[in-house]
């Protein structure tokens, strides 16, 4: 493995910045780490560094990636090639080079050795008994949560569970059925000592946030018994509810993860300049390493997820502010997906997607002609609608009742083959994770928090549960319960499922509804064993290409080169 992987995390803590610092081939002197991480305060910086990590995963455009894009519920938008949408079209450009897969690899690799530096430094820190024992079950938590990334996204992966503070050039893999051996552990010994009272606390993990994702990964591991008694009893204990509303859970007045009714566990995302800084300490940075846009700053990203080109609307009078907000062309949901809810008693449609663009500015992007071009009595004003984008086909005849521009199925998808084309600009957006606060509409990063495990999943992991386990009306009985709250008001009797509609489709479609963009997509298809047929079901773009190996990404070339048993360790089947 290449040395930089392993020392990113231990010198981030002791104050550099620059990307040479962190790459450059000069071993640490352990003594001066020593002496850092032997007082209270360095420790504490020390536990905050294995946190940060998680800010370059989660929330992240390269995390989304990974996660969400090629699967049976987003395709590729925008450019047709590049560095991001090799994701979504499973072509030749997914391949062991990607700079995606090798920042990922540094990330993730580079918090699970801050951990294992976290648990191994922390006696000589000098905390009290109280301290030590919540900073150590954190960090236990935040390295199952690390392990449980790698060895979804790449198999059978390289376990450490020991700091490493010198050049390794050598690898093993571990299968992962051992890797969830050392997960299950570390949640055990998490949940040991995080045993007691704690109040949410600006992201800190508690042992409700050890329960929520031990319930997940039972889930995953077909523990069913297990992960329905955790999820069961997370819903059952009083700590959070459901908000009336599905947009209120991540409205920004609810946003601070302390604040919401239905966040679990949450990554804080400060805003400040330790975020800003975090990710120039990896050579390949989000959107690339010549992005000029993201740059070397580190937010959330989220609102920028999934969203059209809604200025290249040549003069409709739509412009970034901070209410539209600078999108990224990258992703849109495929059609299959769209249909997938029944916005008519549904609110989570309205509000996961954006379709219908109003006007926002008569100076920049308008045109007094561009509302009678489409019918409009006059020049449109402020708030007036400037164009729609449909998930349905509309008729001559039903365009001309409108006065705006319409932008329908056809439009977006091939009438025959649903597959998207055209310039991909286009499309229903993503609008779930909106972001008004920033002073400007050319911000690419959002200082909201990022819910990684919120009372929602929770029925639905009970649900499932359950249903494997043969129990299918208790399922139905705790997705009724949500699907009521999710319910249009008025419209809870329609909402409502019988044991009839329950199987493992109807579990995804209903997960995919409530976790839209939430990073667990691509996971969730590969767990339950629907990776290629959902796929090929709903996503066209890809459906003549994706085969069962894509379920693994490839090591990245660059960790597989600086390995002097190269010959031993073999990259992921399929890739070359």
């Amino acid at each position: 493995m290449k040395k930089y992987i392993f020392t990113i995390g231990l010198s981030m803590t002791l104050g550099l910045s620059s990307c040479s610092d962190f790459l450059d081939e000069t071993n640490r002197n352990a003594v001066t780490a020593d002496v850092l991480y032997g007082t209270p305060e360095g420790y504490e910086n020390l536990v905050n560094a294995c946190y940060a990590y998680t800010k370059a995963f989660m929330g992240n455009t390269d995390g989304y990636s990974l996660t969400e894009m090629g699967t049976d519920c987003f395709t590729g938008a925008g450019s047709s090639s590049g560095n991001v949408p090799a994701l979504a079209y499973y072509g030749a450009e997914l391949n062991p080079t990607l700079k995606s897969f090798r920042y990922m690899w540094n990330v993730l690799y580079s918090g699970l050795n801050c951990t294992n530096a976290a648990i191994s430094r922390i006696d000589n820190a000098g905390l009290d008994e109280a301290t030590k024992r919540h900073r150590l079950g954190e960090v236990h938590f935040l390295r199952a949560l690390y392990l449980h990334l790698i060895t979804e996204i790449w198999g059978d992966a390289i376990l450490y569970t020991n700091e490493i503070q010198a050049p390794e050039t050598t690898a093993t893999r571990t299968p992962q059925a051992e890797i969830y051996q050392q997960i299950f552990a570390d949640l055990d010994e998490a949940a040991t000592l995080l045993n007691g009272t704690q109040p949410k606390e600006n992201g800190r993990v508690t042992l409700n946030a050890v329960k929520a994702l031990r319930a997940r990964l039972d889930l995953y591991r077909g523990n069913y018994s297990e992960a329905a008694t955790l999820a069961k009893e997370l819903i059952n204990s009083g700590a959070y509810d459901l908000y009336d509303s599905f947009a209120d859970t991540f409205d920004m007045a609810n946003e601070a993860g302390q604040n919401n009714k239905e966040a679990i566990w949450w990554v804080n995302y400060a805003g400040d300049a330790n975020d800003q800084t975090l990710l120039s300490a990896f050579s390949v940075r989000p959107g690339g390493e010549d992005s000029p846009t993201l740059g070397n700053r580190v937010g959330n990203q989220s609102p920028i997820f999934a969203c059209m080109s809604y200025w290249m609307v040549s003069g409709c009078g739509v412009w970034v502010t901070p209410d539209t907000h600078a999108p990224w062309v990258q992703s849109q949901p495929t059609l299959a997906y769209l249909h997938s809810f029944n916005e008519h008693i549904d609110q989570r449609y309205d509000a996961t997607f954006k379709g219908i663009w109003l006007v926002n500015s008569t100076s920049s992007n308008y045109d007094p002609n561009f509302g009678p071009t489409y019918g409009a009595a006059g020049p449109l004003q402020i708030g007036d609608t400037a164009f729609v984008v449909s998930k349905y086909v509309y008729t001559d005849e039903e365009r001309a009742q409108h006065h705006y521009k319409i932008y329908d199925a056809n439009d977006v998808f091939d009438p025959i083959t649903h597959k998207s084309f055209g310039t991909r600009d286009y499309f229903i957006s993503g609008y779930k994770f909106h972001d008004s606060t920033n002073p400007t509409g050319w911000e690419y990063f959002s200082g909201r928090d990022w819910f990684v495990l919120r009372l929602a999943e929770m029925y639905l992991i009970a649900a499932e549960a359950e249903m494997q386990q043969g129990n299918k009306a208790e399922a139905v009985r705790l997705l009724n319960i949500l699907r009521e709250k999710r319910a249009i008001p008025g419209h809870e009797a329609e909402m409502r499922i019988t044991e009839a509609d329950l199987d493992i489709d109807f579990i995804l479609d209903e997960r995919g509804r409530e976790l839209s963009m939430e990073q667990q997509r691509f996971f969730d298809l590969k767990r339950t064993g629907k990776f290629v047929e959902r796929i090929k079901k709903m996503n066209p773009d890809v459906a003549d290409v994706i085969q069962s190996y894509h379920q693994l990404r490839p090591i990245p070339q660059s960790e597989i080169d600086a390995l002097t048993n190269k010959s031993e360790f073999k990259q992921n089947e399929g890739y070359q």
